[in-house]
Order: C-alpha cells, then sequence, then structure tokens
C-alpha cells in the first residue's frame, strides 16, 4: 500500500514541469499546477475529518478515492492545453490528498505496536517514489520501446520527433493513473476499518485541528508555526524547478538523479530519534534550515561543468527534509496536551503542506516568469530568491525562539 502510494504521486508530480512546457505552458501557471498540491491539502481535511471518520470504513473511502483520482489524473494525462489539464489536475489531488492521511490511519488503527512496525512500513513509500523516479528517468522506454507502447497507452500513431524521456510526454500522468487504479481495488482488500467518530459530532474547527490554536498563545510556538509557515514558501521552489534544472545543466537521468534526495532522507530519517536527544528542537530545526539556504546557494553556483555542486544540492534533500519537517512533528507532540495532540499536528499540516506550499507553488511560478526570456531561464537567479527567503526565516527564528523543547 505505501509503495502504490508514493510511486503515484512522484511519477507524475516531479516531470510535471517538464512536461507543460512541452504544451507551451508559461512558467506562471505552472505554478499555479503545483499549487494546486496546496489546495487540495487545505480541502483534505474536510474529507478525512468530515466522512472518512464517521461514515464510512476507511479502506473504502481510501480505495474509492484512488478509483476516482486515477480517472481524473488519466483525463490530465490526455489534455492539451491549460483549460483542459488544470481541473482534472486539481480534482486528482483533492482524491489524492487525504489518502495520505488515510493510509496512515489504516496503518497506526491495525497494528500491534505501530512505533515499531509503522517506520519500516513507511519506508516503502519513500522507496515507491524512488521507484517512480528511476523508471521515469531510466532508459527504459527506449524511443522503439515507447513507438511500441504509445498506441496502446495514448491513441496516437507515433512519439514526438524528439525527446529525452517520457517525462516530456502524459505517459507518466498515464502510469500514475492505472498505479491508482491498481491500488484502488487492492484497498477493498484491506482489513476492515471502521469510522471511528461515528455518531459523534465533529465542528469544523476539530476538522481543520483549530483546537490547537489556544496553543499560539505561547510565543515560541507561535514562532514555530510562523517560520514553519514561511519556510514552505522557498520549499516548493525545489520541488516545482529543481527536475528542468538539471535537465538544461546537462545532468542525464535528472528524475533518477532527483531520487538521491529520498535514499539520503531514508538514512537521515533513522538518525532522527538520535540527534532529536543530543541537539534539541531549536538547534535540528536550524540545521535544516540552513541546509535550505546551503542547497540554494549550491545549485545558484553550479553550472553545466560543476555537476558535483547539483549532486551535493541534491542530496541535501535529508537533512532539508527530515530535520524540519520530522523535527517540528516530533517538537508539536511534545509541546501539544494529548487532548488537543491530534488536532495540532493536523493544524501543523494545514499551515505548511496547505498554505505554504501553495503561497510557495504561485510564488516560483511568478518568479521563473519573471527570471525567463526569450526562453532562456535565468538560473542563478532563481535560486538566490529562495535561499535569500530561507536565510531570512533562519535568521529570525534563531534570534526569536525560545522553547522549553529547545
Amino acid at each position: 500500500m505505501m509503495f502504490l502510494q508514493f510511486f503515484i504521486w512522484g511519477v507524475w508530480y516531479v516531470p510535471m514541469w517538464t512536461f507543460l512546457g512541452t504544451l507551451e505552458i508559461e512558467a506562471t501557471l505552472r505554478g499555479t499546477a503545483y499549487a494546486a498540491t496546496g489546495v487540495a491539502a487545505m480541502i483534505s481535511p474536510f474529507i478525512v475529518g468530515m466522512i472518512a471518520d464517521r461514515y464510512f470504513a476507511t479502506q473504502k473511502v481510501y480505495g474509492f478515492l484512488h478509483l476516482l483520482g486515477g480517472v481524473a489524473l488519466l483525463l490530465a494525462g490526455q489534455a492539451q492545453d491549460w483549460t483542459s489539464f488544470y481541473p482534472y489536475l486539481l480534482f486528482h489531488l483533492i482524491c489524492y490528498m487525504p489518502t495520505l492521511a488515510l493510509s496512515n490511519s489504516l496503518c497506526f488503527q491495525n497494528m500491534e505496536d505501530p512505533q515499531r512496525q509503522f517506520p519500516p512500513i513507511r519506508t516503502l513509500g519513500t522507496i515507491g517514489w524512488i521507484a517512480s523516479g528511476i523508471l521515469v528517468g531510466s532508459s527504459f522506454f527506449d524511443q522503439g520501446a515507447y513507438q511500441l507502447i504509445w498506441p496502446a497507452f495514448l491513441g496516437g500513431e507515433n512519439p514526438p520527433a524528439e525527446w529525452s524521456s517520457i517525462a516530456v510526454t502524459s505517459l507518466t500522468f498515464e502510469i500514475g493513473a492505472y498505479v491508482s487504479f491498481a491500488l484502488g481495488v487492492y484497498s477493498f482488500s484491506l482489513p476492515n476499518t471502521p469510522p471511528k467518530l461515528k455518531g459523534q459530532k465533529v465542528s469544523m474547527g476539530d476538522v481543520l485541528g483549530l483546537r490547537a490554536l489556544a496553543l499560539m498563545k505561547d510565543l515560541s510556538f507561535s514562532i514555530f508555526i510562523v517560520c514553519s509557515l514561511l519556510l514552505c514558501i522557498p520549499l516548493s521552489f525545489y520541488f516545482q524547478s529543481a527536475n528542468g534544472f538539471l535537465k538544461e545543466m546537462g545532468v542525464a537521468n535528472s528524475e533518477g538523479v532527483l531520487t538521491l534526495g529520498q535514499f539520503s532522507e531514508i538514512f537521515f530519517l533513522l538518525l532522527v530519534p538520535w540527534f532529536f536527544r543530543r541537539l534539541g528542537v531549536k538547534r535540528m530545526l536550524l540545521i535544516g534550515m540552513a541546509c535550505w539556504v546551503l542547497r540554494y546557494a549550491l545549485f545558484a553556483q553550479a553550472d553545466a561543468q560543476t555537476h558535483a555542486l547539483l549532486y551535493l544540492g541534491v542530496l541535501l534533500h535529508g537533512i532539508c527534509y527530515d530535520f524540519f519537517f520530522v523535527t517540528g512533528q516530533l517538537y508539536v507532540d511534545k509541546v501539544a496536551p494529548d487532548e488537543v495532540r491530534s488536532s495540532a499536528q493536523g493544524f501543523i499540516a494545514f499551515v505548511t503542506l496547505g498554505v505554504g506550499m501553495f503561497i510557495g507553488g504561485i510564488l516560483n511560478g511568478w518568479w521563473n516568469g519573471i527570471q525567463s526570456a526569450e526562453g532562456v531561464m535565468n538560473w542563478p537567479m532563481v535560486w538566490y530568491f529562495p535561499a535569500a527567503l530561507a536565510g531570512v526565516v533562519m535568521l529570525v527564528f534563531a534570534l526569536t525562539f525560545r522553547g522549553k523543547e529547545s
């Protein structure tokens, strides 16, 4: 389940910027496409909290969303322009984003010892993302093989005259859709997991995690929330622009190269508990923020002759992601009282993956549009901008955060 869950997302998300370029969709709208993830993340708590938790078995809602989302992804891949692409993409994400929480819920409610059993199972999700990147960037779909499968999957006669990988075609969306169908069907064989809040009244505040707003009375927690929101804005630049950047720098199999970041994520994820005990939350968050600044600075300094800087920037993903997101979740778990702990985790997800990633997607598209002149991207300026944003957030956090768990 976890492997397929993240394979679906990774197989089209990373190459989408390149695919939209083949449709001659401008950079600003490409940013809007990535911002759709944030929109869906803000909507998904309603689906989980008002439907899955109250009325239907979790595995049935999970399977239905994957089947419905697969249809939307299939239609998005067949689009020929923005107006026929974006609505299906947004609908797919509205179906997909709730399944992230539902997959965790299925695990937690059917495990005897979640703390011991869940981490290795969740790791399979990261491996699924890695596998999707290797598939998209590999030579498995060479031009000869692609000519054989093109009519079967896409209904055309021939692939484009010139292309470097399936990343420039809609086949990534097709693959994601069919895997979504497979996971949707498989979901109905998962253990029955009845709605845990059936018959109980649930307010909108509970759904959105707004009960955790009381924690904002603590200055350090407020600083943590605000800085987390602000850091997710420059964070979006990596997920949206890195693949196209590596391609322009002449990196072969850029999708596969980006999976090195997920390999490092697995490695550092195992070290987070050890570092958390020895460094504390403030130092770990500062290290994560500093690595975002360093990564973007490395990208800004790199060119087609300095691929080592590019690889190092990608490998920093483990520290960037784990030391920020995972450490932040551990901090929230420590400071939140038992009665609002789940609400607090929902609140931080809404703020970061929802609001932060939405703003970041829009800003990234706008900034890339400014830096693109006659089809040539000013990549150093593209990366110095989020580096500066992350640097300011890091400085503010370092000077103001005084949490008890620091």
